[in-house]
């Protein structure tokens, strides 16, 4: 396993990554999908890994007791720069859940009975790789959900009215 500090640079990047995405849109299109069906906002997108990092990390790894709504997090939606604050402060937490990790250790918390079997649901280095592989794959998916709301071909989805 690689050094606490050689993962929370790897993390940084994804994480900075999709915290400049949200800001480069701003409040209107971080929160715009297209009108393709099944797809989320940026917005969602970064909520949501907020809450994979809540629960593989603070509860997984360093077993916090958390509250997470999965669900809500994909209906999310609001302020850009309150977001970044939550993300800036979700990775300072980040760094005090790995304060006492032991990679080849058990989880400290009961993992989802769907990994209970596979290496993120082993040990507490599985389940950083895990949380790792979610912020990777999902800052890929923000760049192309921002690609598509800024092309000039474009069909967004139609925003409810307040």
């Amino acid at each position: 396993m690689i050094s606490t500090e050689d993962y929370l640079y790897y993390v940084d990047e994804a994480l900075t990554g999709m915290i400049s995405l949200v800001e480069s849109l701003g409040d209107e299109l971080a929160n715009q999908r297209s009108d393709i069906e099944g797809t989320n906002t940026p917005y969602v997108i970064l909520t949501h890994c907020l809450g994979v990092m809540e629960a593989w990390a603070g509860h997984l790894v360093a077993g916090r007791t958390i509250e997470r709504d999965r669900a809500a997090e994909f209906a999310a939606s609001g302020s850009v720069a309150e977001l970044a604050t939550r993300a800036r402060r979700a990775r300072l937490q980040l760094a005090e859940d790995l304060r006492d990790l032991d990679a080849m250790a058990p989880l400290r918390a009961e993992p989802p009975a769907d990994v209970r079997d596979k290496a993120s649901g082993r040990t507490q280095g599985g389940a950083l790789l895990h949380l790792y592989e979610e912020l990777a794959q999902h800052r890929g998916q923000m760049e192309g959900c921002r690609d598509v709301l800024l092309a000039p071909w474009a069909r967004l989805a139609v925003q409810p009215k307040d």
